[in-house]
């Protein structure tokens, strides 16, 4: 009995210390193009916290959830966060434009590649949102839609 006991709390320390490590993994460098041609790439932006937001154009909630990221980017814009709207569109600029344009959308948006995605560990639902801290470790990954609230309560405890 005392085994079984030892061996289950050596697999939830193995377990929490595993869950810790993959929580604190850096965020995987990118370097993808906006439409007016800029680069944008991850490393550069260390020192601010920055989220990373896997969307396209077609998906209901990311369409719902943009309005409210667009808001509190330009609450925290100067207090050292960074947007990245990440396009999966398949059909490319041709429909993101318009789209970034109806919508007004102030914070950079790029193309994804499979590159992309493969690195941030595939991204199989959108909109999937990573929460990268001024070091550039990845704190919070979240999949599906986000209201505002809770939206601008992750991006507070990355500050």
């Amino acid at each position: 009995m005392r085994s079984t006991g030892r061996a289950a709390a050596l697999w939830i320390t193995i377990t929490l210390f595993v869950g810790a490590a993959i929580a604190q993994d850096r965020a995987p460098n990118f370097s993808l193009m906006t439409s007016s041609g800029q680069t944008v790439e991850l490393k550069k932006l260390q020192g601010k916290a920055v989220v990373v937001n896997f969307w396209a154009t077609w998906c209901g909630p990311c369409r719902a959830e943009i309005p409210g990221m667009a808001e509190i980017y330009g609450k925290y814009k100067d207090k050292g966060v960074e947007i990245v709207g990440v396009s999966l569109d398949d059909r490319g600029w041709s429909v993101v434009n318009p789209f970034v344009q109806k919508l007004g959308i102030p914070y950079p948006v790029v193309l994804g590649n499979d590159q992309v995605v493969q690195a941030y560990g595939g991204i199989d639902a959108i909109p999937t949102t990573f929460f990268v801290d001024k070091k550039g470790t990845v704190v919070k990954k979240h999949v599906g839609y986000m209201s505002k609230d809770d939206f601008e309560k992750i991006l507070r405890s990355v500050l």
